[in-house]
């Protein structure tokens, strides 16, 4: 990674425009394999309703990523609503392109993954090849146990169960 300084900021209700606004970009770059078209007014649906749960719920949380004070993405982090799961859920991760492949996705992932004494899960679309190839690469050189999960909610999302390594 550069010697930039990387920050993982988390945003209280206020910023939820701010968030909305991004995430706009993060649902362009996955519409060509999510098959979403825009609305009327030309942006991409958003749930409000389960937006401000990241501002509402224990343990959710919607983070900006910051690269020397400027805006490089956001962090979603979820309570997994999976049954029988106790997890916290990486939800969303959005990297703006000018800061991608400079390894600081890669960093907080790793970072998040390894934080805490709780399991994480790691969802992606198994038509997301970008997404897949990230995952699989963070998933991969992580030092704690990962293991591919089938949870049945929906088939076309890969499901992964990152656990806190054992004393």
């Amino acid at each position: 990674m550069t010697g930039a300084m990387v920050e993982l900021v988390q945003t209280d209700p206020e910023q939820a425009e701010l968030i909305r606004n991004l995430y706009q970009f993060y649902a362009y770059e996955s519409s060509d394999w999510e098959q979403e078209d825009v609305e009327v007014d030309g942006r991409f649906y958003i749930h409000d309703a389960h937006l401000a749960r990241y501002w509402r719920e224990p343990q959710w949380s919607a983070n900006l990523i910051l690269v020397d004070g400027f805006i490089a993405g956001f962090l979603l982090i979820e309570q997994s609503e999976l049954p029988g799961l106790e997890a916290l859920e990486l939800a969303d991760l959005f990297i703006l392109k000018k800061y991608r492949r400079l390894g600081i996705g890669r960093a907080l992932a790793t970072q998040v993954l390894m934080s805490g004494e709780h399991a994480w899960l790691v969802r992606f679309y198994q038509q997301d090849e970008t997404a897949g190839a990230f995952w699989r690469a963070v998933l991969d050189d992580l030092p704690r146990p990962v293991n591919a999960i089938e949870p049945d909610d929906d088939g076309q999302l890969l499901t992964f169960l990152v656990t806190p390594t054992t004393h």
